[in-house]
């Protein structure tokens, strides 16, 4: 791993730890997060503090990525999906102050390996995808989705056991 810092107005990259053959497409915000061995990002995409994608990984552009999210190996994201991490978003505190790093719970969400996400689909925070599932595009994630499931709608729901063999 090696330790990239690029501060251009067309990929901003501060303190990303990078495996080999990584590649990044244009437009592209990471900072204190670390990408697998031959991962490809995608234009526009936003990793934050904290995220891990493994090796072999293809995240399409559009897509955000924020912290507590931790992405295993050969997982594909497609285009615009958004992940999110509280629960009980607020700009405010109670007594009307703008929220800071102690007024909201991180919830960790994990997409195991070889899971693709399609375009467009909105992974609620805390869930866990399991190894080989697919998730549809559009999907809306509330729950965790088993190992090798096939899960698409709003909120997302089972097509059948497996897509093995497809």
């Amino acid at each position: 791993m090696k330790r990239l810092d690029v501060d251009d107005p067309k990929c901003v990259l501060r303190a990303v730890e990078v495996g080999e053959g990584v590649r990044f497409a244009a437009f592209v915000n990471a900072y204190e997060c670390v990408i697998g061995d031959g991962s490809r990002i995608g234009a526009f995409v936003e990793i934050q503090r904290g995220v891990h994608i493994g090796r072999a990984c293809k995240i399409s552009s559009h897509s955000f990525l924020c912290t507590g999210v931790r992405i295993e190996d050969e997982v594909f994201v497609g285009h615009h999906v958004i992940f999110t991490n509280d629960r009980f978003p607020r700009a405010t505190t109670a007594n009307g102050e703008i929220a800071g790093d102690g007024d909201w719970t991180l919830e960790e969400t994990v997409v195991e390996r070889g899971a693709s996400i399609g375009s467009g689909a909105t992974i609620r925070c805390g869930v866990r995808i399991g190894a080989g599932a697919l998730v549809g595009a559009g999907a809306v994630v509330t729950h965790d989705v088993p190992a090798g499931a096939v899960v698409y709608g709003n909120p997302a729901r089972p097509a059948r056991a497996s897509h093995a063999g497809t």
